[in-house]
């Protein structure tokens, strides 16, 4: 037998070494919210003085505010693809080139491919309990209503509980439809032309100036039967066939209500936090306020001091306060990066039949939701997390949503994929006071599928060039959008180029008034040359990948359609919360 005295040499240094070990921090927890179509000019920290919101403006005065925070798109699909993986959303298909720009029908087989790696992805394969709660838009769907293949699901998701599409006003009936232009174009234009060449022919046989079988006749009010007949169909099916809620990949109501969604959904929230409060835990709390149609529960309604929109604003910044509350009660504040921001900037194009404005404000910003002017992708950027980042720091350098997805897998232990490119920057040097400067020399801004902007931040240098190849031809003319086809389009008529690009250096004009020119800025061809080699270098770098947003992948297909009802393929009515058809898990 070992003497005593070497014994006692021999188990203190593990003595040692288990209580170094055991006093390892715990691995941090992630909240990370994001509202839906919310201007940087809604929140009190960032200048409101009228809209209520304190538990935001709280997460301003605890922690980090960017005020040059930007969104990979100034639209829902791509934005949130490029959070979920770091990446410009071309890089994954999600960038549309055409017209319509994200998933309208839950019916649609595009997605976020299988291949992309979400931080619900790196986080699960450390351990951690994931969830999403609220707003998906990423697709659900490839080859049948029980493959999942795009769902939350698949992507690292423990947990989802939401909408698979987005929130649109064809979901509350009153408040009008998105679809208004495409049935002016596809209904109400042909039936007038039918109209029209009835009566002409009606008239000419009249005359007797021409023979005119009455098949002829027939075959036209067919036509026009047949439209109606479609405009009916689709005005009575669309709001079940593509507003329900999910739990998971079960229906748990069909369409959905409104009525205290806001505070139901907040609540599951705080349950998944409660479950896991001895666990690393990534929550995604993806607002569905305040994109139309706009809602807000009684406690909410008529409170504010802007209609409809404030009062949704109100209650979304009330659901911020309740995970807080919750973190706080439950000892996990100090324990937890809580990370807000907005998808892309306010739909200033947003207005009722009735004349209502119901989209935000994007403060002293031009453009908004659909277009790279700074109203359209600089959106809050707050981070709180006491103790390891700077509390009451405003700081004014270009950062991504994309630079999420680094933050969090560096903070989480997780490697990043190394066989691919990606474009978001941890933000720990810059939040921790360790940096001065961006990561980003060079960020590129799409509309849609189509290079639209170049900024750059020259080192050593203060300024913030942005250089745009084309813009978007507002309307009317003089406004501060696109009205007539209520967001704005990337190519063709809808848009103007400019050669040489329109030049602006946003650390002197940040409302983006007067574009520099040769006579201004004697640099003025070698800041664009510059630009261009940077953004020939990253196009060089974009391979060809299958489009998610083809028109192919967009349609409705009956196939993949989810519906709680088995009686019916269309009935798909379960106001209770029943369960169905369409998957389990």
């Amino acid at each position: 037998m070992l003497p005593a005295r070497k014994m006692k040499s021999l188990l203190l240094p593990l003595l040692f070494l288990c209580a170094a070990q055991s006093q390892v921090p715990p691995k941090p927890n992630f909240v990370l919210i994001m509202a839906d179509d919310l201007g940087i000019g809604d929140l009190g920290c960032y200048g409101n003085k009228t809209l209520r919101t304190p538990n935001v403006d709280r997460l301003a005065k605890e922690g980090v505010k960017l005020t040059q925070h930007l969104a990979a798109s100034p639209l829902c699909t791509p934005s949130r693809a490029a959070f979920m993986t770091g990446r410009y959303p071309i890089r994954s298909g999600m960038a549309s080139q055409t017209r319509v720009g994200v998933f309208l029908f839950s019916a649609s087989s595009g997605g976020l491919p299988g291949s992309e790696v979400t931080f619900a992805k790196l986080l699960k394969s450390q351990g951690y309990a994931t969830a999403l709660i609220g707003k998906w838009h990423l697709g659900t769907h490839c080859h049948n209503n029980s493959d999942f293949c795009h769902h939350p699901s698949s992507h690292g998701f423990d947990y989802f509980h939401g909408i698979p599409v987005t929130n649109l006003r064809d979901c509350k009936p009153g408040q009008g439809s998105v679809f208004t232009s495409a049935i002016r174009n596809l209904v109400f234009v042909p039936l007038q032309v039918i109209a029209l060449t009835l009566l002409t022919l009606a008239a000419l046989r009249w005359l007797g100036l021409l023979r005119v079988p009455g098949l002829v006749f027939a075959c036209l009010l067919l036509l026009a039967a047949a439209l109606l007949g479609a405009l009916l169909c689709f005005l009575h099916y669309f709001r079940p066939l593509n507003c329900f809620l999910l739990r998971d990949r079960d229906i748990t109501q069909q369409p959905l209500s409104y009525d205290n969604l806001t505070q139901r959904l907040t609540e599951d929230a705080a349950q998944f936090i409660r479950r896991n409060a001895d666990t690393p835990f990534l929550l995604m709390f993806s607002s569905l306020q305040v994109h139309t149609a706009l809602f807000s529960s009684t406690d909410f309604a008529g409170k504010s001091k802007h209609g409809l929109y404030g009062d949704a604003a109100e209650e979304m910044d009330w659901g911020v306060g309740q995970i807080l509350n919750v973190l706080e009660e439950l000892r996990l504040t100090n324990n937890t990066l809580v990370y807000f921001t907005s998808d892309q900037g306010a739909h200033v194009e947003e207005v009722s039949t009735k004349g209502e404005v119901h989209g935000g404000s994007n403060g002293i910003y031009k453009g908004g939701k659909g277009n790279n002017w700074e109203g359209g992708i600089r959106v809050p950027g707050l981070l709180r997390w006491p103790g390891l980042i700077q509390a009451g720091v405003e700081i004014d350098e270009p950062t991504s949503n994309m630079d999420i997805f680094p933050t969090v897998a560096k903070l989480a232990g997780a490697a990043l994929p190394e066989d691919r490119i990606i474009d978001g920057r941890d933000l720990m040097p810059l939040l921790e006071g360790k940096s001065q400067r961006s990561e980003h020399e060079f960020l590129f801004h799409y509309c849609n599928y189509f290079l639209n902007a170049v900024r750059w931040h020259p080192p050593n240098s203060s300024s913030i060039w942005k250089a745009f190849f084309f813009t978007p031809n507002f309307t009317p003319e003089g406004a501060n959008g696109c009205f007539f086809t209520h967001v704005c389009f990337c190519f063709g008529h809808f848009v103007t180029r400019h050669h040489p690009p329109l030049l602006f250096d946003l650390s002197k004009d940040p409302r983006e008034t007067t574009p520099v020119t040769p006579d201004t800025e004697p640099r003025f061809w070698d800041i664009l040359d510059t630009m261009q080699q940077a953004a020939d270098r990253h196009t060089h770098t974009v391979q060809e990948v299958p489009n998610q947003l083809s028109s192919q992948n967009l349609l409705w297909k009956p196939r993949l359609q989810m519906c709680c009802s088995s009686s019916s393929a269309l009935s798909c009515q379960c106001p209770q919360g029943k369960q169905g058809r369409g998957g389990s898990r």
